[in-house]
């Protein structure tokens, strides 16, 4: 058991949407990601994702809205809803993901970004 330094794992690492695990809790994990520009519209039927914003600003867009998470804000997003993360203005964005070691990253839509295991940092 010792602190975790996020900053220091942000440092660690440089890859676009590509999260990092950086602890376990129960049947959960705790993720860190760098991402820049748009990602592609999928859902998890079985599991909520959360999103905490580290640095930068990132727009949650759902097929009925777009939520502004801005830098210390997090935001939910309930099993079964369909979503698009993307940055603001094109700029990089760290996010704190925490999310069940069961949730696929891209849900049932697999494309190049599609990532199926997590370097652990």
């Amino acid at each position: 058991m010792k602190p975790i330094n996020v900053k220091e794992k942000f440092g660690k690492f440089h890859t676009q949407w590509h999260p990092h695990q950086i602890a376990l809790v129960d049947d959960m994990q705790v993720l860190l990601a760098r991402i820049q520009g748009d990602f592609i519209w999928h859902k998890h039927e079985e599991e909520d994702e959360l999103f905490f914003v580290q640095k930068g600003t990132l727009e949650m867009h759902f097929r009925d809205s777009v939520e502004i998470i801005k830098e210390g804000e997090l935001i939910v997003v309930p099993k079964g809803v369909e979503h698009c993360p993307r940055t603001h203005k094109g700029e990089e964005v760290q996010v704190l993901l925490f999310e069940k070691l069961s949730t696929k990253h891209t849900g049932e839509v697999v494309n190049e970004r599609t990532k199926h295991e997590y370097p652990k940092i």
